[in-house]
């Protein structure tokens, strides 16, 4: 995958009524979606849907990957791979994860962290969940301060966990980019 990440920790498996929401804000959000198994989707994210008119003069639909994960759904072992090295959560955010969604972008132009950013905060409006962002040092004070952030962790690598409102708060900073 060649562009940016963005998680979202949920604390129990989404119910099947909320990963039809989230099928039908997908098939609104994009130029063309293809469902690869439940929860788990490959679509052209349309910018303008977001409400990005500046699209820094690239093709606004952004191939996007969304995939639910955890135990009944999706790859269990990535989902147990990608959280076997964070930090205990449960007093970072509230809860120890059971389920994630990963949003990644296939492409990494600068529409392309927009993109990532702002698609995961609607997610997160259907299902629910807290945003987890990995980021540079210098980015910590930036986003430290921001609406809707639940806390940031310095060790092993600075990260940000927080809300939807976060995610949309920070796109809005200048110089705004995501870390891979």
């Amino acid at each position: 995958m060649g562009g940016p990440v963005l998680v979202v920790e949920l604390a129990e498996m989404v119910p099947a009524a909320a990963i039809q929401r989230l099928r039908a804000l997908l098939t609104g959000l994009s130029a063309g979606l293809e469902e690869k198994r439940v929860g788990k989707y490959d679509l052209h994210a349309r910018a303008e849907s977001l409400g990005v008119a500046d699209t820094g003069g690239v093709d606004g639909r952004r191939p996007v990957l969304v995939s639910l994960m955890g135990p009944g759904i999706g790859d269990e072992s990535i989902f147990e791979a990608e959280h076997s090295d964070e930090v205990d959560q449960k007093p970072l955010i509230g809860f120890t994860p059971t389920h994630a969604v990963d949003v990644i972008a296939f492409c990494n132009s600068p529409i392309d962290h927009v993109v990532t950013a702002l698609v995961t905060p609607a997610i997160m409006d259907v299902i629910g969940g807290v945003a987890h962002a990995e980021l540079r040092e210098d980015q910590v004070p930036i986003v430290a301060g921001l609406p809707g952030v639940v806390t940031t962790t310095p060790d092993p690598w600075p990260a940000a966990y927080g809300s939807a409102e976060f995610l949309r708060a920070w796109t809005r900073q200048p110089g705004f980019r995501l870390l891979k």
